[in-house]
């Protein structure tokens, strides 16, 4: 006697809310690394939305038995629909209908949001659109991976949907986080209890199905409870190998330094070494007319606070630059150096900055320039203006230096309100030590090297030396731009000659320029990371509206070196201004090296006041387009990016296409004749397999012939007569040749074609893209005898 079995559709209660629990929770912990990427509610709702679509859609397709391309169909639907309001919220009416602005933002972040993604600080939040890389990977890993755990004979490959989550979450993601090893651990486990479900179901199947086939009772209540207590012991004991064994390589291997994510390999927009460095045109700012000229018209500035323009940590011997190849500073956790420029989403945390909280309001008037005049570390800036998109668009940030820019600079018009965190100031340098900024060494100029002797004095702390190499700078200086008529020379420039020239000389003269570049390089040859600042201490009192006016007189340079305890302290190495003592005449008894006077890097011989400031030119304003020609762009490319969005996302059933093209050419071309025969019945057999539905295995060739028809095909061979010709070509006694494997390929190609006309196009297509029929044989496989009866 036989138990009728269920049908493969029907599926049951216990094992839909099972994988749907498991999926549930191991697509929540895969979801977590990319957490880091967005830290916000609106990402939350994001991931829950995509897996209620993607569970919708997988038990929907296992319960009506959907192809594979229905299923890939109404997942893109259903992307469409809901993608505006869980991907980019704020395009959608109400936080609900999408708008036409929110679907073509959609269509395009499917190509261009992962690029996005890695080449911005993050958290980006829900900015513009980029939640849409997100959804995919949240909202195609749930559809697959259910699907795969619902209808795959081979159940445990659903987890590999969510581990490829989970790599994705840690590739575009930042380059250290918290607790990493937690994360994983706990996916680990989550991955390990569904494998240990599925075996379980597995063997309670098997159980049951003997059972039914014996009609007898295999095993008594009390053996299920033993062996249900049993395996219940021995998971936990898988699962505690499993933790035991990852902990304990956490411990001997811990996590050291920065992850290799994508973004670490991304070329980004903004570099700062395709600029000149703006220390360089330093006094150009002190000549006429921009000496006096307003550049800048600040509101909300503290009294005695300055205007940071750029950081410079690289010194090559001929100028301080922005994260040049001499070394660039890098983080505490080595995620981030400053010459590394990403786009600003909507806020950066600078939770753990101890400081005050400065708003800003800055509008540009004469200043040009790609550097963005600001004060302590950002959180946020806002443009405002007829430039304010974009300008958005093209501002870049680095938080190791605190420095931001425009690619196209900055021009008269336009303004913006920053949000930032100026750090406090600090106590004494002398009881100070270095702390950890990872920079090259620089060398120090000859004519540093007796000022550096002197101030590393035995005994002294670094602190102590620090202080004391500061005060000699202090009191030995006197300041001189060299651009007034009544003002002593003072070349320029900050090249290893201008250094030795500057402590050779006596008095020693200089300006900013010169002084901050001095303190910088003699506070790292004694252990202290050290870098130079460029911006401006405005002095002018604030008008009735609180606005102060920032004039070209008001450039400055100074340093900030790290301490252990404090951090990046700003310190200002410059004299103070007072008149200068006539030069001294050189002693003879000193017989110096002559150096090698290299020329200033941007001085202008002809005419030095008509230099404008480096990184200053700005791009003409292209024409106008005409309307039209600008309305026929603006669809082409609405058009070109949703045709390559909809390209991608039909690629999986391009790839179903492609595999069968390549399974048939294998079984037709490869191996011998009695092989190439065998594979012609088996390409018949699953192009039934994929026009009726149902699975060739079980049945004999004479069986599948008869249920296909008895009508000859378009080339004259019935299918009963196709099974016969195969049957005596595989069991003859006689070897069958190459031309008995032609005339079997014939009448495939005449089946398939009869097949097709018997059934209508939309039969055709879902045949052509059906994943029945994959996986049932190798392509070159030869059968064996046991399998002619069938």
């Amino acid at each position: 006697m036989t138990t009728r079995q269920r049908p493969a559709h029907q599926l049951g209660m216990t094992k839909v809310l099972g994988n749907l629990l498991a999926m549930l929770l191991v697509t929540a912990a895969a979801s977590a690394t990319l957490w880091p990427s967005y830290q916000s509610r609106a990402f939350i709702v994001m991931v829950a939305g995509g897996f209620v679509l993607g569970a919708t859609v997988a038990i929907l397709g296992a319960r009506f038995r959907w192809p594979a391309w229905l299923v890939i169909l109404v997942t893109i639907l259903g992307f469409g629909v809901v993608g505006v309001p869980l991907a980019v919220p704020a395009r959608a009416v109400n936080g609900v209908l999408p708008t036409v602005e929110g679907v073509q933002e959609l269509a395009m972040a499917v190509v261009l949001g992962w690029k996005q993604l890695v080449t911005i600080a993050l958290p980006v939040g829900d900015y513009q659109a980029l939640l849409v890389p997100a959804l995919i990977l949240v909202l195609v890993s749930t559809v697959i991976g259910l699907t795969v755990a619902l209808r795959s004979a081979h159940g445990e490959l659903a987890v590999l949907a969510p581990v490829g989550l989970f790599i994705a979450g840690i590739a575009l993601g930042p380059s250290s986080v918290a607790r990493p090893v937690e994360l994983g651990l706990g996916f680990l486990v989550l991955l390990l209890s569904w494998l240990l479900w599925f075996r379980w179901r597995r063997r309670v199947g098997a159980t049951r199905l003997v059972a039914a086939q014996s009609a007898r009772t295999i095993e008594s209540l009390s053996d299920r409870r033993l062996a249900a207590a049993r395996r219940l012991v021995s998971a936990a004991a898988i699962i505690a190998l499993a933790i035991a064994a990852g902990t304990a390589a956490s411990l001997a291997v811990p996590p050291a330094g920065a992850r290799d994510v994508v973004r670490s390999h991304v070329q980004q927009p903004f570099n700062p070494n395709d600029y000149a460095s703006p220390l360089s045109g330093f006094r150009s700012y002190l000549q006429s007319p921009t000496v006096d000229d307003t550049l800048l018209r600040v509101t909300g500035l503290p009294t005695g606070e300055r205007l940071r323009l750029a950081t410079l940590d690289s010194y090559d011997g001929v100028v301080f630059a922005a994260g040049g190849e001499a070394g660039a500073a890098r983080s505490e956790t080595g995620s981030a150096d400053s010459g590394s420029f990403t786009r600003l989403p909507y806020r950066l945390d600078q939770s753990a900055v101890d400081g005050q909280e400065v708003v800003l309001q800055v509008e540009v008037l004469g200043y040009t320039g790609v550097w963005v005049p600001g004060a302590g570390q950002l959180e946020q800036v806002v443009f405002g203006g007829d430039t304010a998109v974009a300008r958005s668009d093209s501002f870049y940030y680095n938080d190791v230096g605190g420095s931001a820019a425009v690619i196209g600079g900055l021009t008269r018009g336009d303004r913006y309100e920053s949000r930032s965190v100026v750090p406090e100031s600090t106590g004494d340098l002398a009881t100070a030590l270095p702390g950890s900024a990872v920079l090259a060494p620089i060398a120090v100029p000859d004519g540093m090297l007796a000022a550096l002797e002197e101030a590393q004095q035995a005994g002294d702390t670094p602190g102590e030396q620090l202080q004391a190499m500061l005060d000699d700078l202090l009191t030995r200086g006197y300041i001189s731009h060299g651009v007034g008529t009544d003002e002593p020379v003072s070349r320029s420039g900050h090249g290893a000659d201008r250094m030795t020239q500057l402590f050779t000389d006596v008095p020693m003269l200089g300006d900013e320029e010169q002084y901050a570049v001095a303190a910088a390089i003699l506070a790292r040859s004694l252990g202290f990371p050290a870098r130079v600042v460029l911006g401006f201490a405005p002095d002018a009192a604030a008008d009735p509206e609180g606005a102060v006016a920032v004039t070209g007189a008001d450039v400055t340079a100074w340093i900030e070196v790290q301490t252990a305890l404090d951090g990046w302290v700003m310190i200002d190495p410059n004299p103070a201004f007072r008149e200068v003592p006539a030069k001294q005449p050189d002693d003879p008894s000193v017989v110096s090296r002559p150096q090698s006077v290299l020329p200033p890097p941007v001085v202008d011989i002809e005419d030095p006041r008509d230099t404008p400031p480096p990184d200053t030119t700005v791009e003409d304003p292209p024409a106008p387009i005409d309307p039209l020609l600008a309305l026929l762009f603006a669809v082409l490319q609405i058009v070109g990016w949703s045709g390559l969005a909809l390209l991608v996302l039909l690629s999986p059933l391009l790839v179903v296409v492609a595999i069968k093209t390549r399974r048939r050419y294998l079984r037709r071309s490869r191996g011998t004749a009695g092989e190439r025969i065998g594979g012609g019945w088996r390409e018949f057999a699953d192009t039934v397999t994929d026009f009726n539905g149902v699975a060739a295995v079980g049945t004999t060739r004479a069986e599948l012939a008869a249920s296909v028809g008895g009508t000859p095909a378009l080339g004259g061979t019935p299918p009963v007569v196709f099974a016969e010709l195969v049957d005596r070509a595989v069991f003859a006694p006689d070897t069958p040749s190459n031309a008995d494997a032609d005339r079997v390929w014939a009448s495939v190609g005449a089946l398939r074609r009869s097949l097709a006309v018997e059934h209508t196009r939309r039969d055709r297509l879902r045949a052509l893209l059906s994943l029945r029929s994959l996986g049932r044989y190798a392509g070159g496989k030869k059968p064996s005898r046991s399998e002619g009866a069938r």
